[in-house]
């Protein structure tokens, strides 16, 4: 049995009536703007229950943007945790803010609370929280440490499309939540997109302006902005995925829960620890082995099964970033963690094969 870790053109749904929208859009040169992208905004803060949402080319900028957004002091510090996409951090740097890096918790590889505790001091302006592989951050919790002080923040949300917390979508807890619609997420575009979703009017203005070269409308420059719009076509796509989601996270949901039957009493390996009141979008399930990780990836690799790994290494493990703090949690974890093959592409009987062949491995 070949099992691929994703095939993108089987994610594409109702492919006939895509291509059918798609062709009305270039024959009315609709690719820019316009009403598709108002209703892309309108449908996605339904989605999360926003009140606000700025269409981006892409998560990244949406980072950006989001932080550019809320005029944070200049010098002031924005912690981070250390295992996420570089583009969390890069973000930080880009604005000319002090990145400071935090730990994670292995029970779900989100925020360290502890740590988190211990980063905060009087120049810290802003935290940024990643819901990473899907998994919620302690959102609840955060914003009790943060308490009564002024410090803001941005969800980053890049791989959480359908992640829950106590009945709410993530995105929604902080001043501003940020979404990526790469391919490969569980709702993925044709090429890049990103979105910025906010209950701030003040940062809804900012962030539509600046996406924008600082207008709302044509020649209605009010500052310096930037060139970040979703194209028509790619939000065509996005709206088609989002009307199927609850589909999508129920097939991923009936997955994991096989993996998790069938992996949790082996012994060396670690998955999540659930939370009752969270629900969880599974972008990614990821499996943690103190020992024999690149031996089980190559005996699935031989056994065609398509693995992959999310992230080999920690951003405070990047010459260039120059953090020198240690992080005991994040110490050798890139070489530890595995991310198995999870998507509604994917069939009860592929992921079986896949715990009957980490269980053979683990049997040898």
């Amino acid at each position: 049995m070949n099992i691929n870790f994703t095939n993108l053109y089987k994610l594409i749904p109702n492919k006939k009536l895509l291509f059918y929208k798609i062709n009305n859009l270039l024959r009315n040169n609709q690719l820019v703007g316009g009403k598709e992208i108002d209703n892309f905004q309108k449908e996605f803060s339904r989605f999360v229950n926003s009140k606000f949402t700025i269409a981006v080319a892409n998560g990244t900028d949406a980072l950006e943007i989001a932080i550019k957004s809320l005029k944070l002091k200049k010098n002031s510090e924005i912690i981070v945790p250390a295992n996420t996409w570089i583009s969390t951090a890069a973000a930080v740097v880009a604005n000319d803010l002090k990145l400071i890096l935090c730990d994670v918790n292995l029970d779900d590889y989100t925020i360290c609370l502890s740590d988190l505790k211990k980063k905060i001091n009087k120049k810290t302006s802003c935290i940024i929280p990643v819901h990473l592989y899907g998994n919620p951050a302690h959102m609840l919790s955060i914003k009790k440490i943060i308490g009564k002080r002024n410090i803001k923040i941005i969800e980053d949300c890049a791989q959480a499309q359908g992640s829950f917390i106590n009945g709410r979508h993530v995105g929604t807890f902080g001043d501003i939540g940020t979404f990526s619609f790469f391919p490969s997420k569980n709702i993925g575009g044709i090429g890049d997109g990103g979105a910025i979703v906010t209950k701030n009017k003040k940062i809804f203005d900012f962030c539509s302006r600046y996406r924008n070269h600082g207008a709302i409308q044509k020649y209605d420059h009010k500052f310096i902005g930037r060139n970040s719009r979703l194209d028509c076509i790619n939000s065509c796509l996005i709206r088609e995925k989002m009307k199927k989601y609850s589909q999508v996270l129920k097939k991923r949901k009936t997955l994991a829960k096989i993996y998790h039957k069938n992996l949790k009493l082996i012994k060396n390996l670690k998955l999540y620890n659930y939370q009752k009141n969270f629900s969880y979008s599974y972008h990614q399930f990821v499996i943690r082995l103190d020992r024999d990780r690149d031996e089980l990836q190559s005996f699935l690799k031989k056994k065609n099964v398509e693995t992959m790994i999310h992230y080999p290494y920690m951003l405070n493990e990047l010459s260039f970033f120059n953090y020198k703090k240690k992080l005991s949690n994040c110490n050798m974890l890139g070489k530890k963690i595995l991310s198995l093959p999870i998507s509604e592409e994917h069939s009860v009987k592929e992921i079986n094969h896949v715990c009957k062949l980490i269980k053979l491995f683990f049997n040898k």
